[in-house]
């Protein structure tokens, strides 16, 4: 069996879940041929780095012209190519766009050449947006089957533009990466095709699975996650200013970068924190796991997720974690046992959990600790969902 990967940007910092994906399917003995729709995301991981040398990048510095030349070879299958067109334009009159869906076709052209290079079986998408778009329009051109994992929540906004349900019938089986992810796909499908539809969850890296040192008596919190207005921080930062008022030595720790990074400072600035708050950027594995290591508990106020993998991994190095009743999260981050649950978008009750976080004693917090990491072990393995993978492209 050789399996292809379309991924819209590979590697990227923040899809490092997929490098992980990859890289146990392959040691389940299953080779893969990496192609990325657009050229790879900089990133300082020397994994990301070393997994760019072996990733076909299909818009890449050579221009259109490898796209050129696949559609004219694509003109020898015009029964294929007709039945590709239309459903491009099926894509177009849902999700808008006449140039960039038929942008999708000629990317499609190019996948199916580079799958029938490369002797590749089976075609498998990340992400149901234009990923999905591509492999359903390269099997159309008479490109191999394919499967694609749905995330959240960018497909779960907008399923009809994104012609979600078309994508998931045209598939041999859609993944989703939490029973929740899962029931949205089985609103859209008829029961006859659930079987279809699988859970295989997101992996934890194993430099986040090796024993951590025990949680300390920290009054730090850390919030990592792309700075934009899903991830709730200018919620967590009004809850940080009123847990100030009775914890004046608690700090903040925002990991990551995004477009509501200027006005989150400014923020900042106007409650008063800016002493106490650390926005720190972009950083890499080892950095973010030693960031978790050294605080108290990890904060994540999302107003929509699929399933995050930076709550794995603050629970995999057994530090209890604070997110929202949100998506796929209660499946893994339990209220009172292995975290705190509160509702999205409430900045008391965020404020609460975070002062009864520096309240509760820290071998209370251990323990918390050791039960979400106890459940990311038996949940989130990533050699396991390799082999469910495999178990599925090879029905």
């Amino acid at each position: 069996m050789k399996v292809a990967y379309l991924v819209n940007h590979y590697p990227a910092p923040s899809h490092s879940f997929i490098r992980r994906e990859i890289l146990a399917v392959e040691a389940a003995g299953v080779e893969v041929l990496r192609i990325s729709i657009r050229p790879p995301k900089p990133s300082d991981d020397p994994a990301d780095i070393s997994e760019a040398t072996k990733t076909l990048v299909l818009l890449n510095k050579a221009g259109v012209a490898p796209l050129i030349t696949a559609m004219v070879k694509s003109l020898f299958s015009p029964g294929r190519l007709v039945k590709a067109k239309l459903a491009a334009w099926r894509l177009y009159r849902r999700g808008g766009g006449l140039i960039r869906h038929f942008a999708y076709l000629a990317e499609a052209t190019r996948v199916v050449q580079l799958c029938r290079a490369n002797g590749v079986t089976h075609l498998h998408a990340h992400f149901g947006t234009n990923p999905a778009a591509v492999a359903m329009l390269a099997r159309h051109l008479g490109g191999p089957p394919f499967t694609f994992t749905v995330h959240g929540p960018e497909e779960f906004d907008a399923p009809g533009a994104l012609s979600l349900e078309q994508k998931s019938l045209a598939a041999v089986a859609v993944i989703a990466i939490s029973s929740f992810g899962r029931s949205q796909l089985l609103r859209l499908l008829p029961d006859s095709r659930w079987p279809d539809v699988h859970i295989v969850r997101c992996g934890v890296d194993a430099q986040f699975t090796a024993p951590a040192p025990a949680v300390t008596d920290s009054a730090t919190f850390v919030s990592i996650g792309r700075l934009c207005e899903q991830k709730g921080q200018a919620i967590l930062l009004r809850a940080f200013a009123d847990l100030l008022q009775t914890y004046p030595a608690a700090r903040l720790v925002l990991i990551g970068d995004g477009p509501l990074g200027h006005r989150l400072k400014q923020l900042a600035a106007e409650l008063q924190i800016t002493a106490a708050v650390d926005f720190a950027g972009r950083r890499t594995g080892d950095q973010i796991r030693m960031a978790l290591i050294s605080c108290r508990c990890m904060v994540l106020p999302s107003f929509a997720e699929g399933l995050p993998v930076v709550l794995m991994e603050a629970m995999a190095l057994s530090r209890p974690v604070i997110t929202t009743y949100v998506a796929g999260i209660p499946e893994l981050v339990r209220n009172a046992e292995n975290g705190w649950l509160v509702p999205a978008g409430d900045t008391a009750s965020l404020a609460a959990a975070m002062k009864q976080c520096l309240a509760t004693p820290v071998d209370n917090l251990a323990l918390m600790g050791s039960r979400g990491r106890d459940a990311v072990l038996a949940m989130h393995d990533v050699s396991h969902s390799a082999l469910a993978l495999r178990e599925i492209w090879q029905r």
